[in-house]
């Protein structure tokens, strides 16, 4: 079985970062969104991915390599422009060949792991296995019709009257006979090639389509508020461990993570708190749900429930609450204490915070 990761999204629902950045490699808990696949995937057994990349290609490549350092063997496979799922599956037809493979959206996190979904396809024998879970609003998503507890009857994308509240979360299982219904179908309104019409294609020609129903933490990375949500889930898997330093006038309180080269000086950190390499913390307040990156450097600051990315400075700001500070940025003067502030600053800004 191989896989195939589909990365060429550029997130417009999550600028200001997604101008410098692409989404896949957001970092949640301090780990880009696209290495928590990868090491899902890897758990599987599956070594052999195809990474379906757009505009930030080389961002990407860059970031992930050829993965041997995850332990999978990467083939990229450029996609010009966004044209749809089904037409990523096309043009990786030759990398997928006729191996069964997992079809994964690269800015999804299901941090229970899929093997349950994998381990149905491979012992039930359908043609395609699609993950599913229930949503209280089906209208925003792609909806499986089912007839029994797995057998799928038809796929609808965005219904205005959904008939089922089973939304498709990005995680397919397909044999190499979705080649054949990707080939067979033609634009949607919006110009793309669905996979909902691959899938759909499927049932209508008799195939067997089944869905499997994914009960974990599901989350993809759409907007700011998901990112956040999705890193305070993640962190409280944190398993704690210092590499760096803490003086004897800092409290560590519950599960903290501090990366190799880092130092906590006269701080207070309450986790779950994930804190990078080479990452300089003094004078401040950091937690809990918060993660910050390598290179940072922190000074009589307060952040709780935040993303700070690598090399972003804070200077005397307290209060910072549910916030995205982008790479390199700096966030300067000072604020009165125990006042909230909801920060988006992105990559390189600086932000200059007026006294009160």
């Amino acid at each position: 079985m191989k896989a195939l990761v589909l990365a060429g999204g550029t997130g417009t629902r999550l600028r200001p970062f997604s101008h410098t950045m692409p989404k896949q490699l957001i970092p949640i808990a301090n780990k880009p969104v696209l290495v928590h696949i990868l090491e899902d995937i890897r758990a599987l057994g599956i070594t052999e991915v195809g990474i379906v990349v757009g505009a930030y290609a080389e961002d990407i490549s860059t970031e992930l390599g050829d993965g041997s350092a995850l332990g999978v063997q990467i083939t990229y496979l450029r996609q010009d422009a966004p044209r749809g799922l089904a037409h990523c599956v096309m043009i990786a037809g030759e990398f997928l060949g006729e191996s069964d493979f997992v079809m994964y959206l690269g800015d999804n996190m299901l941090p229970q792991g899929i093997a349950g979904i994998v381990a149905d396809f491979q012992a039930g024998g359908a043609d395609a296995q699609l993950a599913v879970q229930r949503v209280a609003d089906p209208r925003a998503f792609g909806v499986a019709e089912l007839d029994g507890p797995q057998r799928v009857t038809r796929v609808v994308e965005k219904p205005v009257r959904p008939l089922s509240d089973l939304a498709l979360i990005g995680v397919y299982v397909f044999s190499a006979r979705v080649h054949e219904a990707v080939a067979a179908i033609g634009p949607s309104a919006r110009g793309e090639l669905e996979i909902t019409g691959a899938v759909q294609w499927l049932v209508d020609e008799g195939h067997d389509v089944r869905a499997s129903r994914y009960t974990g933490y599901w989350r993809d990375m759409g907007t700011v508020d998901d990112m956040l949500e999705c890193n305070r889930e993640m962190l409280r898997t944190l398993t704690p461990s210092v590499a760096g330093k803490a003086d004897e006038n800092s409290v560590l309180t519950g599960p903290v993570v501090i990366g190799e080269d880092s130092r906590v000086v006269g701080s207070r950190i309450i986790g779950p708190v994930s804190i990078g390499r080479g990452t300089l913390i003094e004078d401040s307040v950091v937690g809990p749900d918060t993660s910050i990156g390598d290179d940072c450097v922190l000074s009589g600051a307060g952040v709780t429930y935040s993303i700070v990315l690598n090399a972003a400075t804070i200077s005397g700001v307290d209060g910072i609450h549910g916030s995205v500070i982008g790479r390199a940025a700096l966030v300067a003067a000072g604020t009165e204490a125990g006042r909230r502030h909801r920060l988006m600053v992105g990559d390189h800004a600086s932000v200059h915070m007026l006294t009160t």
